[in-house]
């Protein structure tokens, strides 16, 4: 957060004074980042709070909550630097080349943010955080969007004309709003309980079949909270076991699970006897993937 403070108050001030929108534009892009990060202290607060009789489940889907606003965010400011950039294309206000200082804050900006997008995709990777996820794919576009303000600064400065910086604001626009659309999808699957695919119901599949008693696993649901998988399935068993036999089976089931996947926040294994005939209205099975 502090970088891109850094990064967007040098960009802002430098690109009024040098006459470049692009770099303006820019540092607005990295003020956007100010923002997602003050907003993930926040979030990192909230869902590091222990589950309470209000959220029996935790409060990890406000991490979800903060990355689609982040997204709107984001997706708001793309808009608007492309309405910025039409309406001085249009008016043929592009202005004078923009100063040599101009092409010194692109290479700063360039260096600072590769050092930050390559911290976020670290750390968001190591937390299984998806809002640093989306953040370090963000900072990795800003990396892009640094590099084009350095090649468009460039090319009025030879050429005299501002007109590749205004084109380039509008391309900046473009991009965050890419960025935008990539995110949601992500916070949506997880506020409607959508799983990774079937490969972690495979993983889930083969931890049952390896366990003795455990017999075909079905009616499996998994989802995700804050980047930790919550598991639900049925597995049928002897009918002629004693509860507490089956419970220890169901608890085997429970650790193989946990040793094969990883970052897994609860297993709750429901115990059939075996060739129950109730039908299953939702869930995935073996012979479902």
């Amino acid at each position: 957060m502090l970088g891109n403070a850094a990064l967007s108050i040098m960009k802002i001030c430098v690109g009024g004074l040098a006459g470049s929108v692009a770099l303006i534009g820019d540092g607005i892009d990295s003020a956007s980042d100010v923002l997602i990060g003050a907003i993930s202290l926040a979030v990192g607060r909230i869902i590091s709070k222990p589950a309470d009789k209000e959220h029996p489940w935790g409060h990890g889907r406000a991490e979800v909550i903060a990355t689609a606003f982040l997204a709107f965010v984001l997706f708001t400011m793309g808009v608007q630097l492309i309405i910025s950039a039409i309406s001085r294309l249009v008016s043929g206000e592009w202005g004078g080349a923009p100063s040599k200082a101009a092409i010194i804050a692109a290479i700063i900006s360039v260096a600072g943010k590769l050092i930050l997008a390559w911290s976020q995709r670290f750390l968001g990777r190591r937390a299984s955080s998806p809002m640093l996820r989306a953040n370090a794919a963000n900072m990795l576009g800003d990396v892009l969007i640094s590099a084009g303000v350095l090649i468009g600064v460039t090319i009025s400065r030879l050429t005299g004309v501002s007109i590749a910086d205004v084109i380039l604001t509008m391309l900046i626009g473009g991009w965050i709003i890419k960025t935008a659309v990539g995110i949601f999808p992500e916070a949506g699957r997880e506020l409607m309980d959508g799983g990774g695919g079937t490969g972690p119901y495979a993983i889930i599949f083969d931890a049952v079949n390896s366990v003795d008693g455990a017999e075909k696993p079905h009616h499996a649901r998994m989802r995700s909270i804050a980047g930790r998988w919550d598991i639900d399935l049925d597995i049928e068993v002897e009918p002629e076991l004693t509860v507490r036999e089956a419970h220890i089976i169901a608890s085997k089931v429970e650790n193989e699970i946990k040793s094969r996947l990883e970052n897994v926040l609860d297993v709750m294994v429901h115990v059939e006897p075996r060739d129950d005939d109730s039908e299953e209205g939702y869930g995935l099975s073996e012979d479902g993937l």
